[in-house]
């Protein structure tokens, strides 16, 4: 099971709201995603992302993709 920990990632670097990270994006990677958009990542765990959106996060929050999906083992009944 992958489990998003965006929110987590924003409050370690002190970055609270949507309107923080959007500006966050813009500033430091150019990118710019809508009000939905993000209000979508904070709010739920995305079942798809683009690589760009990624790559954006991962630059604006200074992490790596690893730090925003943590792996936990799936338990499978039975085996």
């Amino acid at each position: 099971m992958l489990v998003w920990m965006l929110r987590e990632v924003m409050a370690a670097r002190g970055v609270w709201t949507g309107a923080a990270l959007a500006r966050l994006l813009e500033d430091k990677s150019g990118y710019r995603l809508s009000p939905p958009s993000i209000s979508a990542l904070l709010n739920g765990q995305p079942k798809q992302m683009k690589a760009d959106t990624l790559d954006a996060l991962c630059t604006a929050l200074d992490c790596t993709p690893g730090e925003l999906w943590v792996h936990t083992p799936s338990i499978i009944k039975g085996a």
